[in-house]
C-alpha cells in the first residue's frame, strides 16, 4: 500500500475534479498546495486550508515555486480541455509545455511520484469496451492528441528518469461543480425554456459516465494497490448512457417533459467520439468497482447541479458550440 505522503501538490486543483480531489486529500489529513491559473477553476471552491499559487505552468518560474523538494506526490490535472478549440496548435503546445516543465522540475528536485489525468479521447474511435493495451491509439481531436503526447512524456520519465507514475484515462466524469458539459448545459437550457430542449447531434451518441466520487476513490485505490514504474488505468463504468437518455434524466430531475430538437449528425461536434465505453477489467483486478452505473451517475450529478447551479437565464454558449470534454 502506498501513502501519498504529507505534502501533495495538485495542478489544476481549483477546477471541477481538482477541487473535489483537494477536498478528499484535506479530509485524509494531507497538506495540499494547489497551482492553478484560475482560467477554468474557482478560488471559492478551495478551502482556506489550501496553499494556492495562482499561476500558469507554462511559466517556469511558477513551476519552480510550486514544485519544491518537500512535495511528496503530484496530481497533474492542469490542461486546456476544450475538445473543439479555435486555437488547436496553442492547446497542443500549452498542454505539452505544462507537462514537460512539471516533469523537468520534479526530476531536478527529486520529487518521484506523479498521477496524471488523461482521457478516453486518446483511443479515438476504438472497439468497445476499450482496454488499456488497445493499439494503435488514434485520437481524432487535438485535445486527445495532446493527452497522448503527455502520456508519452510521462512514460519516458517513468522508464528513464526513475519517476513512478499513474496515468488515468477518464471516461466522462460528472458531479457538482461540473461546467461546460452536457448535464449543466441541459439544466441551463431547460431553465431558459422548459418546453423545448436542443440536443447536439442525433441524441444516439453513447458514452460511459462516472461520478466524481467514484473517480476519486478509484484513483486513490489504484495508487495504493499498484507498484510499477508506469501504471495505466481506465476509469469509467461498465455501462453507457445516450445523450437522449441524459436529456430524459435531467428533465425528470427537474420535473419537466420537454420536446427534443436535434441538430443532426452522428456526433455533437468536430472531434466528438460518438460512442465510448472503456474496459475497467484492469481496475477490477486490483479490487475496485464503481458504486454507480452511468445512468445513476448522471442522475446524481443532475440532482446535485440543479441544487447548486445558479438559476441564470443567460446560457454560457449557443447550441452550435461544443462543450468541453468530461474526460
Amino acid at each position: 500500500m502506498h501513502a501519498l505522503g504529507d505534502h501533495v501538490l495538485v495542478t489544476g486543483g481549483a477546477g471541477f475534479i481538482g477541487s473535489h480531489l483537494v477536498d478528499r486529500l484535506l479530509g485524509d489529513g494531507h497538506r495540499v498546495t494547489v497551482v492553478d491559473d484560475l482560467s477554468g477553476g474557482r478560488r471559492e471552491w478551495l478551502s482556506e486550508d489550501v496553499a494556492l499559487l495562482e499561476g500558469d505552468l507554462t511559466d517556469r518560474g511558477v513551476v519552480e515555486e510550486a514544485v519544491t523538494d518537500d512535495v511528496e506526490f503530484v496530481f497533474h490535472l492542469a490542461a486546456s480541455k476544450q475538445v473543439n478549440t479555435e486555437r488547436p496548435r496553442e492547446q497542443f503546445e500549452r498542454n505539452g509545455e505544462m507537462t514537460y516543465n512539471l516533469l523537468e522540475r520534479m526530476d531536478e528536485v527529486g520529487v518521484g511520484r506523479l498521477a496524471f489525468t488523461s482521457s478516453s479521447t486518446v483511443y479515438g474511435e476504438a472497439p468497445r469496451p476499450t482496454p488499456e493495451d488497445y493499439a494503435p491509439l488514434q485520437p481524432i481531436s487535438i485535445y486527445g492528441a495532446s493527452k497522448l503526447a503527455d502520456e508519452g512524456l510521462i512514460s519516458t520519465y517513468a522508464h528513464s528518469h526513475g519517476l513512478q507514475a499513474w496515468t488515468f484515462r477518464f471516461a466522462n466524469i460528472v458531479g457538482p461543480r461540473l461546467e461546460g458539459a452536457v448535464i449543466p448545459d441541459f439544466v441551463e437550457k431547460l431553465r431558459a425554456d422548459p418546453e423545448r430542449l436542443t440536443v447536439l447531434g442525433d441524441g444516439r451518441q453513447e458514452k460511459s459516465f462516472m461520478h466524481v466520487s467514484d473517480c476519486l476513490d478509484a484513483m486513490v485505490h489504484a495508487i495504493g494497490h499498484t507498484d510499477r514504474p508506469m501504471n495505466v488505468y481506465n476509469l469509467g463504468t461498465r455501462t453507457t448512457t445516450s445523450v437522449t437518455r441524459i436529456a430524459e434524466l435531467v428533465a425528470d430531475v427537474m420535473g419537466l417533459d420537454p420536446a427534443y430538437e436535434y441538430t443532426g449528425g452522428d456526433r455533437g461536434w468536430s472531434g466528438d467520439v460518438p460512442r465510448m465505453c472503456l474496459s475497467i477489467e484492469r481496475l477490477a483486478e486490483i479490487g475496485y468497482e464503481p458504486e454507480l452505473s452511468s445512468d445513476e451517475a448522471v442522475r446524481r450529478a443532475a440532482e446535485e447541479l440543479v441544487e447548486t447551479m445558479p438559476d441564470e437565464r443567460t446560457a454560457r454558449r449557443t447550441t452550435s458550440e461544443p462543450p468541453e470534454t468530461d474526460g
